[in-house]
């Protein structure tokens, strides 16, 4: 027995260096030991291996994790971007043409401003013009070439008598107006005058023709002779001594103004006609 345990004790003592390698790949605990002894506390180089690997893993993987980081974050920004449905996308779509629309309404507005400005400029120049206008080209109110109750007719003035006179006052009353009995020369104004008068059962007014000085001469009160002349049928005939003239006009309708003249007694009392010329210089 003493024999065995001193071959023990021999063969622990005598066994040879362990090869490291063999303890590093036991993984034996005695190996710290023996390491430490032969290295002077300092580890095996055994451990190296795994350290690098480690170091390079760790770095590998914070790498990865950047990459997954980095990758996240465009695509979070990516499908902010992009829309999440055709709702989306056609909500998208309107809002962008409501813009646009907006900044045309603005545009239209600006346009609208500046026409209704335009517009207020050009009234306040044609309220200028229109006054500046009316200030030169006022027009001046025609003077009437007749007298009140006075008709004018072709150069000449007509007054149509309410008062009866016999044939020689009423040439003096129209003499004092600066006219005389009037004169008829064409069948226009024969027809003016007489559509002047009112109808009546005999309504005859005094003219300024007559024969007073030579029978059947019927002259006018210029002097000038009648030439012609508008007389009815049968007339002048010179009954009971009927030197003066008159225009007639009846309720008979199928009378005629050219055919409305008439001699009757000078001495009667009748209305008669002015005539005048008229002041056309206003």
């Amino acid at each position: 027995m003493s024999m065995n345990t001193e071959g023990m004790h021999v063969n622990l003592i005598e066994d040879p260096e362990p090869d490291i390698g063999d303890y590093c790949n036991t993984g034996e605990v005695r190996y710290s030991v023996l390491n430490n002894q032969q290295n002077n506390g300092k580890r095996p180089f055994c451990q190296e291996p795994f350290k690098v690997a480690t170091a390079c893993l760790t770095a590998f993987c914070l790498l990865l994790l950047v990459i997954l980081v980095a990758t996240n974050i465009y695509r979070s920004s990516s499908v902010q971007d992009l829309p999440s449905s055709p709702a989306e996308a056609q909500m998208l779509k309107t809002c962008a043409n409501v813009d646009n629309l907006t900044a045309e309404l603005q545009i239209l507005r600006k346009a609208k401003s500046d026409l209704e400005e335009e517009k207020s400029q050009l009234k306040i120049k044609i309220t200028a013009l229109e006054a500046s206008a009316a200030t030169k080209c006022t027009p001046v109110t025609a003077k009437d070439p007749c007298p009140v109750d006075w008709h004018y007719f072709e150069g000449s003035c007509y007054f149509i008598s309410d008062d009866i006179t016999s044939w020689p006052r009423s040439q003096a009353y129209c003499k004092q107006r600066g006219g005389d009995l009037a004169i008829v020369l064409t069948a226009e104004e024969q027809t003016f005058i007489w559509d002047l008068l009112p109808r009546g059962h005999w309504n005859a007014y005094w003219i300024g023709i007559t024969d007073e000085e030579t029978e059947d001469e019927w002259r006018w009160v210029d002097g000038t002779k009648l030439v012609g002349g508008f007389w009815e049928d049968g007339e002048p005939n010179n009954h009971i001594n009927e030197d003066c003239g008159n225009m007639v006009k009846t309720m008979v309708l199928s009378r005629v103004a050219t055919k409305s003249w008439y001699d009757a007694p000078c001495h009667m009392s009748r209305p008669f006609i002015c005539e005048k010329k008229a002041d056309v210089s206003s």
